[in-house]
C-alpha cells in the first residue's frame, strides 16, 4: 500500500517513506465501531467562526453510519463544549481562541441536525482534540469487544489526526474514510490525511469502508 494516498507530494516523498517502513495495511478487525468526531453546528456551519462546509462529509458519515448500525457496530459522537469557567483555564483555549465560542449549552455544540444520532448511540463530551483524551472512549470500546475505529468527522488536521493517533496508541485498527472527514482549508486536510495513511491508519474511500462492513454480516 502507498504511503501516499492524495498524491500530492511526489515519488521521492513516497520513496523515503516507503523506505522508512511506512504506509503497510493497517489491522482490519472483525468487531468495528465508527466515531464520529465532533460534527456540530459550531463545525459543520460555515457562518459560524470556527465552521467550514462541511455538507458532503455530514452526508457520506450518515450513510457510513447507517451501515455499521445494519451491522449492530457501536456508534459513537463526540461535541466539543466547554464551561464559562473553564474558558479561561485551559491553555488551548488561549492558542486556539477561537474554540472559546463553543460553549456548554450554546446552538454551536448540538450535532448537525442533518445526523441521525439515537438514545441507543454513545455520546460523549471532550476538552481536548482527541475522542480518546480523558474520555473513557477506550474503555467504553473495550467493554463491547471493539477492535478496529472507523474514525470520521471534522477537523482532519485537529481532532481526527489527534483521535486516529490515540486509537491506534489504544490498540485499535485505524480506518478513516476521507469522504467522512473535512478541514477549513485543502492543504492541512490533505497533509493530515497522507500522514495518518503513512503511520497510524488506513485513508480508505467511502465505498471500502462500506464493502468492510459488509463484508462482516
Amino acid at each position: 500500500m502507498s504511503p501516499n494516498p492524495t498524491g500530492l507530494h511526489g515519488a521521492g516523498t513516497d520513496a523515503t517513506y516507503a523506505t522508512a517502513g511506512f504506509g503497510a495495511a493497517a489491522r482490519r478487525g472483525t468487531r468495528p465501531a465508527v466515531v464520529v468526531v465532533d460534527l456540530t453546528v459550531g463545525f459543520t456551519d460555515p457562518a459560524l467562526p470556527t465552521g467550514s462546509e462541511l455538507s458532503e462529509v455530514v452526508a457520506a458519515t450518515s450513510t457510513l453510519v447507517e451501515a455499521a448500525r445494519t451491522l449492530g457496530a457501536p456508534v459513537v459522537w463526540t461535541t466539543i463544549a466547554y464551561t464559562p469557567a473553564e474558558l479561561d483555564t485551559l491553555p488551548w483555549l488561549v492558542k486556539a481562541p477561537g474554540m472559546r465560542s463553543l460553549v456548554e449549552g450554546s446552538a454551536a455544540v448540538g450535532f448537525d441536525p442533518r445526523l441521525d444520532v439515537r438514545g441507543a448511540d454513545h455520546t460523549l463530551t471532550k476538552k481536548g482534540a482527541s475522542a480518546f483524551f480523558d474520555t473513557g472512549l477506550a474503555t467504553l470500546l473495550r467493554s463491547s469487544g471493539v477492535d478496529t475505529v472507523l474514525v470520521c468527522g471534522a477537523t482532519t488536521s485537529g481532532c481526527v489526526r489527534a483521535s486516529a493517533v490515540d486509537a491506534v496508541q489504544s490498540g485499535f485498527g485505524v480506518l478513516v474514510p476521507r469522504d467522512c472527514v473535512g478541514d477549513r482549508a485543502a492543504g492541512p486536510h490533505e497533509a493530515n490525511l497522507f500522514d495518518i495513511h503513512a503511520k497510524y491508519g488506513d485513508v480508505v474511500g467511502l465505498d471500502d469502508a462500506l464493502a468492510y462492513l459488509k463484508g462482516l454480516l
